[in-house]
């Protein structure tokens, strides 16, 4: 058996090797490969939360946005998380629904972010330009 296949199949590997192996597959840029490691290494409850934030980075990373949306609230959903953790995914996930141009969703993970901490990163500048953003096509009226 080749060592890829005893990787994916080995019931003896435990829920955090293969979240370790999934880190590693990531870096090296082998992301559908940490995914498959992400989501086995999720059948753990105390791995869920990171593994499924590990598994959104890779379907970002891969340019799998709808997939890496999906993931990112899988980690939401998962616990435990740390105010911390969900702060972080909360970003991540705001920054990917940007991406894909969903303003109301992004507004809403920013905002909560906000809530919990008003001087994350760059979130409050954010929040600000998407409040203020207008339609590119619409042309401004003039004042009579």
């Amino acid at each position: 058996m080749s060592d890829s296949m005893k990787t994916n199949s080995d019931p003896e590997v435990s829920p955090a090797e293969r979240y370790e192996r999934g880190l590693a597959l990531k870096n090296a840029g082998l992301h559908k490969a940490a995914i498959d490691q992400f989501e086995m290494a999720a059948v753990d409850l105390s791995l869920a939360v990171k593994a499924y934030a590990q598994s959104g980075l890779c379907y970002k990373l891969s340019g799998r946005y709808e997939d890496a949306v999906t993931a990112f609230e899988k980690a939401l959903k998962s616990t435990p998380a740390s105010p911390k953790e969900t702060v972080q995914i909360l970003y991540v996930l705001g920054r990917t629904l940007e991406a894909l141009g969903r303003v109301a969703e992004t507004l809403e993970a920013y905002r909560w972010i906000r809530r919990e901490d008003a001087t994350y990163r760059d979130v409050a500048e954010r929040i600000e330009r998407l409040s203020t953003r207008r339609p590119a096509i619409a042309p401004k009226k003039s004042e009579c």
